[in-house]
């Protein structure tokens, strides 16, 4: 599958939700690659809506812990970390996205928030906490699926995860490639954060 990074055009993809009818604020697109352009290296590729490199994750060692998450310079910008809870028992994890770039052993003294794993049985995902266990975000839908949003403390709609479809065909890149639709104000590479725990949860 090609992608061409620099293009022409600079027009924002924008999406609306739905859900909100009162809100006319567009949402900005990104284009979500499960793969490293490295050649024998996991990871993901990101593309802004302006065609360029936004994000990516070049996974060189095969392993998920920790993960670091850099800008299109390669630049770190998050690294996420997953923990185990007490007992080693199956979906007993949680994870920290961190600051910047930390140790192989995940210590540091940056900002960090916490993703928790919902155990309700209806379509919640995660819960999103601050440093200091404040509940931030909670993520709903289906990471499976590539159909999920998050939404603040007010139930105001953040972020969302969609499948790609082809222009004018409307035929799915299926699940590989996708849309990540972040509103103004909410950090996108924190949503792709967010993202690759996602990831890890539900792959």
């Amino acid at each position: 599958m090609n992608f061409v990074f620099k293009s022409k055009s600079r027009t924002v993809h924008n999406f609306h939700d739905h859900d909100q009818e009162n809100s006319n604020e567009a949402f900005v697109s990104l284009t979500v690659w499960r793969k490293s352009l490295l050649l024998n290296c996991s990871g993901f590729t990101v593309i802004g809506s302006n065609g360029s490199l936004a994000y990516r994750v070049d996974n060189y060692s095969g392993r998920h812990n920790p993960v670091v998450l850099m800008d299109g310079s390669g630049n770190p910008i998050f690294t996420i970390c997953r923990r185990q809870r007490g007992l080693r028992l199956m979906n007993n994890y949680y994870w920290l996205i961190y600051e910047g770039e930390v140790t192989k052993y995940c210590r540091n003294n940056n900002n960090y928030s916490r993703i928790v794993r919902s155990r309700e049985k209806c379509n919640v995902l995660a819960h999103v906490y601050s440093d200091n266990r404040l509940h931030k975000y909670v993520v709903e839908g289906s990471y499976t699926n590539r159909s999920c949003k998050i939404f603040d403390e007010s139930r105001n709609v953040v972020g969302e995860i969609k499948r790609k479809y082809a222009m004018g065909e409307g035929v799915s890149y299926g699940l590989e490639v996708f849309n990540l639709l972040v509103k103004p104000g909410f950090e996108s590479g924190f949503a792709m954060a967010i993202v690759l725990v996602l990831d890890q949860m539900f792959s």
